[in-house]
């Protein structure tokens, strides 16, 4: 990724006016604004089933899913990120219309150029968000899910899915799936 503000840092007030104008997504870290990179067909594939399955989990209750376009603000770190999905259960995300400060899921589809950053950087950010009780990363390439959770303790316990696997479960959202549900219509390369 390339810095699009190296010559001078921004405030989030400044980036959050300047993104609402804009054609294409940009993220946020620490002062620097940074473009996003469009998907691939199994990446828009995944992401489309896992929030429709998602969507129909949490209707009725007082949850929200949120789709690639919604940002997550991390204030502790100074940034937003654009995450595939994010779920969030907390009042306090329903005064804000541009971001959410509070999600209990957040998931991303891996592509080769973020799975690194997805995998490091973005997770230990994430971490900082004291409501995040699951981070997900769906693989595009094969059937493999991901699954890191936040115990008692405050660890992060990683559960692996794969295809061999009967079920796919996010505790946080009361969730169960089929990996054959998320992965859908995907035609791996």
């Amino acid at each position: 990724m390339i810095a699009l503000s190296e010559s001078f840092p921004v405030t989030p007030e400044e980036y959050l006016e300047w993104e609402k104008h804009q054609e294409l997504k940009h993220e946020y870290r620490d002062g620097d604004i940074y473009a996003m990179a469009g998907a691939s067909d199994a990446h828009v594939t995944i992401t489309g089933n896992i929030f429709a399955l998602l969507r129909n989990n949490v209707r009725g209750s007082n949850c929200r899913v949120y789709i690639s376009d919604m940002k997550a603000r991390l204030e502790k770190f100074n940034r937003f990120y654009y995450p595939d999905v994010l779920v969030t259960c907390d009042t306090r995300d329903q005064e804000n219309n541009n971001y959410k400060c509070y999600p209990k899921l957040i998931i991303e589809v891996l592509s080769d150029s973020t799975e690194a950053f997805d995998r490091g950087d973005k997770f230990i950010d994430y971490q900082s968000l004291e409501s995040l009780e699951e981070y997900v990363l769906i693989n595009t390439k094969h059937q493999r899910i991901e699954c890191f959770r936040r115990n008692e303790q405050g660890l992060w316990v990683l559960e692996v899915y794969h295809a061999d696997c009967e079920i796919f479960i996010l505790k946080s959202i009361n969730f169960q799936s089929s990996l054959t549900a998320i992965y859908e219509d995907v035609i791996f390369n």
